[in-house]
């Protein structure tokens, strides 16, 4: 199943990393969402890069925050151990620095809750703010919240799983998976069912009066979505299908994305599908207009110190921007900085696809959006809401939607070339809508933006992302803007999307772990960023 828009386009976060902020947040959240009764204290243990960047990501921080109930964007996130502390909930952390069979991205929780009861929880962050929990309570389980998911704890007695079913069965749900695990014969077990529809709470009441059952959860995981293809006539599997669904329907690959969009939320009977879809990219969009300038009007220090500035001093240097490239891409180049910066200093942006890569899509959709509507004598603010402006921002979800659900977008899985590559491969796409190019021209300028950034390793300075993150956004606009004019100039790829994203996810795989998002490789080891490490708190 391939993603929604807003799991591309998203989150809406709270700096600097989708992996280890956004995504620890909800590992978090969803311990929480487990609490059999009020929190009371909570430990965590962080392993491998999740330990290693733990301050210097906000990765602790943004832990509580989800235990606390605080969603991804919430400005009081990095006041939450305060919060915490506030409230009477201990907090206590370990860090595993090494732990090679375990998940790059993996922290284990513990509630200690009302009533002496307690919940362990193991969630992994797997890109993009995804996550997926791989433990509860010692037993392994997978929940990845791709899926509406109900969650039953009960004793392993005969006929309990029997009645489950029959419960699920007369609510009228139909259940798309099922896994029972339990650690003992006669010890409690685990039920998780996945639905391909929207779980009633009625349904979870009716479960936990069952005199077995121990207690039960409807798991909201932020970004799930229900599968739509039976509702959704398009094959959306592939760039190869998109084409042939965009060649049979007139318009363009933006326009197919968002009717795919309203197909997935139209199967929750409470939602106005299209009001709702649009309601949401005008989010997006809002948020990528405050992104872009924010640090340009007030420029400041990230956590790590790497950044202070740069952006502005970008945007101000008028012959550079004039000269090399354009006004055009000088001013997407700085704006893609300054989403980066305003990322490292906790402020709120859009992962796109992923917080470390958040400035390509924005940034240069913006800097043409301005651009046309200066050429048409329209009001430059806000060009978020034109919506030539938001048709871009469909067709770069939809290329980034492909690369998600065929290969990563993670550079703790396959490097910078999955993060920048993906967000140049999207710009371009929208940059080539943007100047009404053809379907199939939008996915050749993908198709070259990641052959361009192939091999891309992922080696932030400290284990940060600050250096050299801002700089390959920059990178990136430009691969964008180099993509989307080849394209646009009739120059095809002789590779297409999907062999592209193929071959990415194969280097990406071949990439050996210091090279990929632990600072163990590359520019992280050079010896000026060693000599940095002796008195940095964030590494």
């Amino acid at each position: 199943m391939l993603p929604s828009a807003f799991d591309v386009l998203g989150p809406i976060m709270v700096g600097p990393s989708s992996s280890h902020t956004a995504g620890a947040l909800r590992i978090g959240r969803m311990a929480a969402e487990l609490a059999p009764s009020e929190i009371k204290a909570a430990s965590f243990t962080l392993y491998n890069s999740f330990a290693k960047t733990a301050e210097g990501h906000g990765t602790t921080r943004a832990l509580v925050a989800g235990v606390l109930g605080m969603d991804t964007d919430d400005p009081r996130i990095s006041h939450s151990r305060e919060i915490a502390a506030e409230r009477g909930v201990d907090i206590a952390f370990e860090l595993v620095a090494s732990a090679p069979d375990i998940h790059p991205n993996t922290a284990d929780v513990t509630l200690f809750c009302e009533g002496e009861a307690t919940v362990e929880v193991r969630g992994e962050s797997i890109g993009g703010g995804r996550i997926r929990l791989s433990a509860i309570d010692g037993a392994p389980i997978e929940v990845t919240g791709d899926l509406p998911t109900l969650f039953i704890r009960h004793r392993d007695q005969p006929g309990v799983l029997g009645r489950l079913c029959t419960a699920v069965a007369v609510a009228g749900v139909n259940i798309a998976t099922i896994k029972t695990t339990r650690r003992a014969p006669g010890a409690d077990a685990f039920t998780v069912i996945e639905s391909d529809e929207v779980i009633p709470m009625e349904l979870l009441d009716a479960l936990i009066e069952d005199p077995e059952v121990v207690y039960g959860r409807v798991l909201f995981i932020a970004g799930a979505r229900l599968e739509a293809q039976a509702a959704f006539d398009e094959d959306f599997s592939s760039a190869s299908a998109l084409l042939a669904a965009a060649q049979e329907m007139p318009g363009s690959i933006g326009a197919l994305m968002r009717r795919r969009e309203i197909a997935l939320v139209a199967q929750d009977p409470h939602a106005n599908a299209a009001a709702s879809v649009d309601a949401a990219m005008e989010k997006v969009a809002k948020v990528m207009g405050e992104e872009v300038r924010d640090t340009l009007e007030e420029p400041r220090p990230s956590l790590g110190g790497f950044l202070d500035g740069e952006a502005k001093r970008v945007l101000d240097h008028e012959r550079a921007l004039t000269l090399l490239g354009g006004d055009v891409e000088g001013r997407a180049i700085a704006y893609a900085m300054a989403t980066v910066e305003r990322s490292d200093t906790m402020g709120v942006i859009v992962a796109a696809p992923t917080a470390g890569a958040s400035g390509i899509v924005p940034g240069s959709l913006i800097a043409l959006g301005e651009a046309l509507a200066e050429a048409a004598g329209l009001p430059l603010s806000p060009v978020v809401s034109l919506p030539r402006f938001e048709k871009a921002l469909w067709c770069a979800a939809a290329i980034g939607a492909i690369a998600q659900g065929n290969a990563s977008v993670s550079g703790a899985e396959a490097g910078c070339q999955a993060e920048t590559g993906v967000a140049a491969a999207m710009a371009a796409a929208g940059l080539t809508q943007m100047l009404y190019g053809s379907p199939a021209a939008c996915l050749d300028a993908a198709a070259i933006a990641i052959a361009n950034t192939l091999g891309l390793v992922c080696d932030p300075a400290l284990g940060l992302v600050e250096y050299p993150c801002q700089l390959r956004n920059a990178g990136g606009v430009a691969q964008a803007f180099c993509a989307a004019r080849l394209a646009l100039s009739g120059v095809e790829s002789p590779v297409g999307l999907d062999e592209a994203l193929a071959a990415m996810e194969s280097v990406g795989g071949a990439l050996p772990a210091a090279l990929r998002e632990t600072a163990e490789g590359g520019l992280a080891q050079c010896p000026s960023i060693l000599a940095r490490c002796k008195d940095c708190p964030h590494s």
